[in-house]
């Protein structure tokens, strides 16, 4: 087997329950979940591993002829680049080894979230006509357009929000797993819905991880607050 076969999804590493896995899907996949445990411990590997993933998972995505999905990896892709700069920029600063964590202020954080709801509405309001819109290219309706939208820009937001080192990045991320793993069990994708299952528990970790360093912090800086 040469080197460029392992990026078909054609090549297959082994099989589960019926499913063939290529090793393109495998090996992105391993490379997702280890990227999410790395940036729950704030380990600057993350980002580096994250773009293998993102690269790995665009070229599953193109050959399945997914270009929205791929598309999203290319967001995916940027935003792990300026969050590499933006915490090595942070570690830099605060001279500690590892990247220091914040809440946004309630203000910015109320923001996001109206924003990120308006923007889901109308994309769910647009992808729920597309077969009326574009019926030659979507001769069906589609399937849950405002749960699936809602994913869509809470992982946009929660990607960003995660380069800025903020805490409740990690509540998006927990939102979008629990609606990942109702939409694609109903679906009967069941193999993703159990990632999402592993996605959940390493979220929740995240949150756990990155509030319980802030809590820290805080009390070593201001300890007559605490």
């Amino acid at each position: 087997m040469d080197v460029l076969s392992l990026f078909s999804i054609d090549t297959i590493a082994f099989t589960v329950i019926g499913y063939p896995m290529s090793y393109i899907e495998f090996i992105g996949t391993i490379f997702y979940l280890w990227s999410v445990w790395l940036i729950s411990r704030r380990n600057m590997l993350t980002w580096p591993v994250g773009i293998v993933s993102s690269i790995l998972y665009l070229v599953l995505f193109y050959q399945i002829r997914l270009y929205a999905d791929a598309g999203e990896q290319v967001y995916y892709l940027g935003a792990s680049l300026y969050g590499w700069w933006y915490w090595k920029k942070n570690i830099e600063k605060n001279k500690k080894g590892k990247v220091e964590v914040i809440f946004s202020p309630a203000q910015s954080a109320l923001k996001w979230a109206l924003a990120t709801l308006i923007l889901s509405f109308i994309l769910g309001t647009l992808v729920s006509r597309l077969n009326v819109l574009l019926p030659a290219l979507f001769p069906e309706p589609a399937s849950y357009p405002y749960l699936d939208t809602l994913t869509t820009i809470m992982s946009f937001t929660a990607m960003f929000l995660m380069a800025r080192r903020r805490i409740e990045s990690w509540a998006y991320w927990i939102i979008v797993d629990v609606i990942g793993i109702w939409l694609y069990y109903v679906k009967d994708v069941k193999f993703i819905s159990f990632l999402y299952v592993i996605l959940l528990i390493l979220a929740i970790n995240g949150l756990y991880s990155w509030s319980k360093e802030k809590r820290a912090t805080s009390q070593h800086t201001n300890p007559e607050k605490i």
